[in-house]
């Protein structure tokens, strides 16, 4: 087997699909080492704990001193809780906070350009204490992150099962972009059995019907598509046939973004 490239990044905010996409992640690529990150933005979720927190603050420096603190103590330990399902799944895993102040997407994104990650996985229906600007916070990375995306949506049994041991659906519309995902589906995924899906055209969401359909049909694990497009902040591109994908496929979405 193809030996594993570079560590994961990992958004996990607490949320059941933020689980499922580091249990399911683990079965598509598993051996890897997975550094586990919540982003938190002020005040933390125990009101009780502010409470307590501002009885020992005599000036607003030292309340938002002390609240800065805890509040990054509490995401730790969030971001722990996700690392021990990382190691129950079969990940070496190591926990990571991040401050927000903005959009917690772009908080992932910024993350994965700074240590450029083999990989960012996240759920799709993930959720944050800073509300999205822009979308979900899984569109956003999708949007803004240099490395490949898995992103996990929510799956019945049978398709998590698949993640396991079924092959690769790769979308091929014939594009320079199309075979870079093909060959970074390689490199990440190992040596499963790959089947090329060149999907008959039409809208966006036609094409994502097709590739559900086939995913289905072969039992795929992961279907992958590349990005391509021009981004308000980057060279990166996502089309609307792969945001088609991440939101109507019943699958998880590998996205690899073209090269600059």
């Amino acid at each position: 087997m193809t030996p594993p490239v570079g560590d994961l990044l990992v958004g996990y905010d607490g949320s059941r699909d933020a689980s499922a996409a580091i249990a399911t992640g683990a079965r598509l690529l598993p051996g890897r080492t997975a550094r586990v990150v919540h982003v938190w933005a002020p005040p933390w979720a125990d009101s009780a704990l502010r409470h307590r927190v501002r009885r020992h603050a005599s000036t607003l420096d030292q309340l938002t001193e002390l609240m800065e603190h805890e509040g990054g103590e509490a995401a730790l330990l969030v971001a722990a809780d996700g690392v021990a399902l990382a190691r129950a799944a079969g990940w070496a895993g190591e926990p990571s906070a991040k401050r927000a102040y903005g959009d917690p997407g772009l908080v992932l994104a910024r993350l994965a350009e700074e240590v450029r990650p083999a990989a960012v996985v996240v759920g799709s229906r993930g959720t944050s204490g800073v509300a999205a600007v822009l979308g979900s916070v899984s569109d956003f990375v999708v949007h803004h992150s240099p490395a490949p995306v898995l992103v996990v949506p929510p799956l019945l049994s049978r398709e998590r099962a698949a993640a396991s041991t079924g092959p690769v659906l790769v979308g091929d519309d014939g594009s320079a972009g199309a075979e870079h995902a093909r060959a970074t589906a390689d490199r990440l995924l190992g040596d499963r059995t790959v089947v090329v899906s060149r999907a008959p055209g039409g809208s966006a969401r036609a094409v994502a019907a097709a590739l559900d359909t086939e995913a289905a049909d072969h039992d795929a694990g992961v279907v992958v598509v590349g990005a391509r497009g021009r981004s308000a902040l980057r060279d990166l591109v996502v089309g609307s046939t792969a945001m088609a994908v991440l939101h109507h496929v019943h699958r998880p979405v590998l996205v690899v973004p073209t090269p600059s």
